[in-house]
């Protein structure tokens, strides 16, 4: 069957007539620019930019791949599986991060190394004993690939099990693939304090604002070029994303990066109320709707919900909720408090929004919030500064707050232009 005729077949599914009808007018009824035209809007990932157009980084290699269960091409093939029995390379190990290879490990969990069952392959374990690989796991691989899917947030591990990979790589002087993946907050945005190195850890390694809006591979230039790793890296780009689109115009299905992420809206909100997994409420770990119910056993549900909504934050509602935790805090107690509900995604601020849920809770019971204790707390180690947890208890105001991190958000955001590898999708450039 000619293109054209394959094209017209496929087309004719009733959620494709209409782009097929607008692709044959552009494309004055030639079958080739009509089959062009739908390649165009087509998004690819780089994993599979990499498998399609890119096999001259595998071919002949022995190959180490780092992914979990997000390592998933559009039509939701497994990366292990794919990579397993390619003809041009040879897959040799695996490598898990927090959550494990198969992503079902609770967070936090150490992950032991193991053997995959479908594959038999040695899978080595980048959050236990060790947080990047070491000399006897490199051994016999010629090259890494890295395909993890990110949620946009400086507090997420993905992005340092990343950079623990580009310096172990380094010095056994190894390259890096990295697949590169949508940032599902949609990488226009940037909110937030910078990280102060004195509080740099796991969730949080380099002066990166909270919601720092850049794609995984962007991340990975990012620390390979400005924080002293200097790595042999290649970043495969995605074909078709621009900046503000949602993942991959919705052709790329919603896979949980995390136990705890199970739907886009957790991973819009998770900038700001992921903060709340250093103090004494619960961040919905337990419910089913996680980072967006949030509470606890003394809280006012009605009064929280209606001092937050007489704040008028952009695109956001807060209805007050009752719930039980099945574990983590507060398990099996019963709790107020509230759920976010999402009103416009663009106007949506998180980190904002996380602040204004801490000072509410903060100011509404002054006697039962408090930030988790340790040295640092871990709230500092979370949001990056020791200043926040200090002006919410000061009482200072949201835009007191904003503004402290202005000029040091304006230096990021130029050192962050430098690494950004897709146009806006305003921008003409193709």
């Amino acid at each position: 069957m000619p293109r054209f005729h394959r094209l017209l077949h496929a087309a004719l599914r009733p959620a494709r007539f209409c782009v097929l009808l607008a692709l044959l007018s552009l494309a004055s009824f030639s079958p080739y620019a009509a089959a062009a035209a739908v390649d165009a809007v087509a998004p690819r990932l780089g994993i599979e930019v990499l498998l399609e157009q890119r096999l001259d980084l595998l071919r002949g290699k022995r190959v180490g791949l780092v992914t979990n269960a997000t390592g998933l091409d559009s039509r939701l093939r497994s990366d292990v599986d794919r990579f397993a029995t390619h003809p041009d390379f040879t897959l040799v190990a695996l490598f898990g991060p927090e959550h494990g290879v198969r992503g079902d490990a609770q967070a936090g969990d150490k992950v032991a190394s193991s053997r995959d069952a479908a594959t038999g392959l040695p899978v080595h374990s980048l959050y236990g004993a060790h947080r990047e690989p070491t000399p006897a796991m490199l051994a016999g691989i010629d090259v890494l690939v890295f395909d993890i899917q990110d949620v946009g947030t400086r507090f997420y591990t993905y992005p340092y099990t990343l950079a623990g990979v580009l310096r172990a790589a380094k010095r056994a002087g190894i390259p890096v693939v990295v697949a590169d993946r949508p940032d599902p907050l949609g990488g226009v945005l940037v909110e937030g304090p910078l990280l102060e190195p004195a509080l740099a850890s796991f969730v949080g390694l380099y002066p990166v604002p909270l919601r720092h809006g850049m794609t995984i591979g962007e991340l990975a230039s990012l620390f390979n070029a400005e924080f002293g790793i200097g790595a042999e890296l290649h970043v495969v780009t995605m074909q078709g994303w621009r900046r503000g689109d949602e993942p991959l115009r919705g052709a790329l299905p919603w896979v949980p990066p995390s136990p705890n992420m199970p739907t886009p809206d957790t991973a819009l909100v998770y900038p700001g109320m992921g903060l709340l997994e250093g103090t004494n409420v619960s961040e919905g770990r337990g419910t089913t709707r996680p980072f967006e119910t949030v509470g606890a056993p003394w809280v006012d549900a009605r009064a929280l919900a209606e001092r937050l909504n007489a704040m008028a934050l952009p695109g956001v509602r807060f209805r007050p909720t009752w719930f039980t935790p099945t574990f983590s805090k507060h398990a099996g107690q019963a709790c107020g408090g509230v759920q976010l509900h999402i009103t416009d995604r663009a106007a949506f601020r998180p980190v904002r929004t996380g602040i204004a849920v801490l000072k509410a809770l903060h100011d509404q019971h002054p006697q039962d919030f408090d930030f988790l204790p340790g040295e640092p707390p871990f709230f500092d180690r979370l949001a990056g500064v020791p200043w926040l947890r200090q002006a919410i208890e000061r009482g200072d105001t949201l835009d007191a707050i904003e503004a402290r991190w202005q000029a040091p958000l304006a230096d990021f955001l130029r050192l962050r232009q430098r690494h950004l590898m897709y146009p806006a999708m305003s921008d003409p450039r193709d």
